[in-house]
C-alpha cells in the first residue's frame, strides 16, 4: 500500500475521532443545559470562534433577567467543558452588560457572551427573538468536521480510484 492511502486513512480516522469527541461535548452542553433548565430559564450567550478561542454562557434567570446559576465553556478543543462562573450569580443580567467596570472584571470572550446574552434577554423581553437565538438543537451531522470528512472522503475515493484506473492502463 501506499504512503497516500496510508495517509489518507489516517485524515479519515482523525475526523472520525474529532466527531466523537464534538459528540461527547454536545452530550456535555445537554447535561449542563437540562441541570440549568432545573433553576429558571435559561439564557445562552455564544460567542463562537473559527480559529481561536470560542465560548458559550449558560445563564439560569427569572424573568426579571436575575441569575441564579451561570456556567461557561470556553475553549478551542473538544476537551472544553463548562464550569461554574460564580462572578454573575445574584446580578441582573442587564445591569452587569450596562456596566461598563463590571465588564471590565472578564475576559474578552467572556464580554462577548454576556453580550450576546443579553441581547437575546432584550429580543426575548421584546417579542423579537429570532430562531437562530433560541435554537439549541445540533444537526452533528451538518457540522463543519463531517463536511471536512466527506470531502476528504471523496478525495480518497477519486485518488484510490485514480490509483486504479492507472494500475488497470498499465496491465494492458
Amino acid at each position: 500500500m501506499s504512503l497516500t492511502l496510508y495517509l489518507g486513512i489516517g485524515l479519515a480516522g482523525a475526523f472520525l475521532l474529532q466527531g466523537l469527541f464534538g459528540f461527547i461535548q454536545i452530550k456535555n452542553f445537554t447535561i449542563n443545559y437540562r441541570t440549568m433548565r432545573e433553576h429558571g430559564r435559561v439564557l445562552i450567550g455564544k460567542n463562537p470562534k473559527r480559529l481561536q478561542a470560542g465560548s458559550l454562557l449558560l445563564l439560569a434567570i427569572d424573568l426579571d433577567g436575575n441569575i441564579s446559576k451561570a456556567r461557561m465553556m470556553k475553549g478551542v478543543t473538544v476537551f472544553a467543558h463548562f464550569k461554574s462562573l460564580p462572578a454573575l450569580v445574584g446580578k441582573n443580567i442587564g445591569m452587569v452588560a450596562c456596566d461598563h467596570q463590571e465588564m471590565q472584571y472578564f475576559d474578552k470572550l467572556t464580554q462577548g457572551c454576556i453580550l450576546n446574552a443579553y441581547r437575546n434577554f432584550v429580543n426575548f423581553k421584546t417579542g423579537q427573538l429570532a430562531y437562530d437565538d433560541l435554537d439549541t438543537s445540533v444537526n452533528i451531522f451538518a457540522m463543519p468536521l463531517f463536511e471536512k470528512g466527506k470531502q476528504a472522503f471523496r478525495n480518497l475515493t477519486q485518488l484510490i480510484q485514480h490509483q486504479v484506473n492507472k494500475l488497470r492502463r498499465n496491465e494492458l
